[in-house]
C-alpha cells in the first residue's frame, strides 16, 4: 500500500520508521522541518515538499495520514487535504483531536465522496519498538483499505474498529482519561511512602510491585525507570503537570452525560493545582481558619 504521511515528529517520524522498516508499503512523507523529512528519506520515504506536492505523489486512489498536533493545525491541514484529494481517496487523523471535531470532519468528507478515518493512537515514543494500540473511527470500507497500515503498526490484537465517525478519538479521550486516575494514584501512593518515617527504596519497592503484585502495570515499569534514573526525590523533575485536553473532553462528555467520575475529575483538577506556584485558593482557607480560630499563618 502507497501512503501518504503528514506530521514526521516524536510519534510520527517513529511510526513512518516502523511502516518502512516492517513492511513493503510505500511512504511518501512531508514535514514542515527538513531534517524530519531527511530522516525519513532515510529510512525509504519518498521527500514531498508540502501537500500538494504529496499529493501529486500519490497515485489514485489516494491515502493520506495526518499525525500533527490537535486544534488549529489538524483542522487546517485536514480542510487543506479535503480540497486537494478526490473522491474515493482517504484521509487519516493519527492525532489526538476532539471526537466531535472527527465526527462533523467525517460527515464533510462523506458529502465531498471522500473516505476519512479517525485513529487513536497509544503507545507514545515506545510505539516503535513494541508497536500502537490504535483505535479506528470509520465506515467499514474505509478501514479495511486501512488495514495493512494498521496491521503493521500495532502489535498483534493491538487495533480495533470502534466505531463510525469520531469513535476512534472518543475511545482514545476515555482511555486518557482513565490514564489521568491511574497516575494519580501511582503519584499519591508513592508520595505517601515518600514521607513515611521509613527510608524506604522507591525504585526497588516498584519493581517489586511489577513482580505479581496487583498493581503491576507498565505505567509502575516505568515509576521504576523513572526512580533509576531520578532517585527517590525525583531530583531533576520539576512538579508541573501538563494536560493535552483528552482529560478535559472525558469530563465534560461524563458531565454532559450524568455519569459519575470522580476520580478522573479529580485528577484532571489536581494537574491544574501543580501549576501553581502559590495556591490563591490555599490563602483564603488560611486566612478564613485565621479569624474563626485564630489559627495560625505563615506570613511573606
Amino acid at each position: 500500500m502507497q501512503l501518504g504521511f503528514v506530521g514526521l515528529g516524536r510519534m510520527g517520524g517513529n511510526m513512518v520508521t516502523r511502516i518502512l522498516r516492517d513492511s513493503g508499503n510505500e511512504i511518501v512523507a512531508y514535514d514542515p522541518g527538513q531534517s524530519a523529512v531527511e530522516a525519513a528519506v532515510g529510512h525509504g520515504a519518498t521527500a514531498a515538499t508540502s501537500l500538494e506536492d504529496l499529493v501529486s505523489k500519490l497515485e489514485k486512489p489516494r491515502a493520506v495520514w495526518l499525525m500533527v498536533p490537535a486544534g488549529e493545525i489538524t483542522q487546517s491541514s485536514l480542510d487543506s487535504l479535503l480540497g486537494l484529494v478526490d473522491q474515493g481517496d482517504l484521509i487519516v487523523d493519527g492525532g489526538n483531536s476532539k471526537w466531535t471535531d472527527s465526527r462533523a470532519f467525517g460527515e464533510r468528507a462523506t458529502q465531498a465522496g471522500v473516505e476519512f478515518v479517525d485513529v487513536g493512537t497509544s503507545g507514545g515514543v515506545w510505539g516503535l519498538e513494541v508497536g500502537y494500540c490504535m483505535m479506528a473511527g470509520g465506515t467499514d470500507e474505509a478501514v479495511k483499505r486501512l488495514a495493512p497500515i494498521l496491521d503493521v503498526l500495532a502489535p498483534p490484537d493491538g487495533w480495533m474498529h470502534v466505531g463510525g465517525h469520531g469513535a476512534g478519538h472518543y475511545v482514545k479521550m476515555v482511555h486518557n482519561g482513565i490514564e489521568y486516575g491511574m497516575l494519580q494514584a501511582y503519584a499519591e501512593g508513592f508520595e505517601i511512602m515518600h514521607a513515611s518515617d521509613y527510608d524506604l527504596d522507591l525504585h526497588g519497592i516498584a519493581h517489586l510491585w511489577n513482580q505479581g503484585g496487583v498493581v503491576r502495570s507498565w505505567l509502575l515499569e516505568l515509576a521504576e525507570r523513572a526512580f533509576d534514573q531520578d532517585g527517590n526525590d525525583l531530583t531533576h523533575i520539576r512538579g508541573y503537570v501538563q494536560d493535552s485536553g483528552e482529560g478535559r473532553w472525558t469530563v465534560e462528555d461524563a458531565i454532559n452525560r450524568s455519569v459519575p467520575a470522580p476520580i478522573i475529575t479529580l485528577s484532571l483538577l489536581t494537574r491544574f493545582a501543580s501549576r501553581q506556584d502559590e495556591s490563591y485558593s490555599a490563602k483564603v482557607i488560611a486566612a478564613l481558619r485565621n479569624q474563626f480560630g485564630g489559627h495560625a499563618v505563615k506570613r511573606e
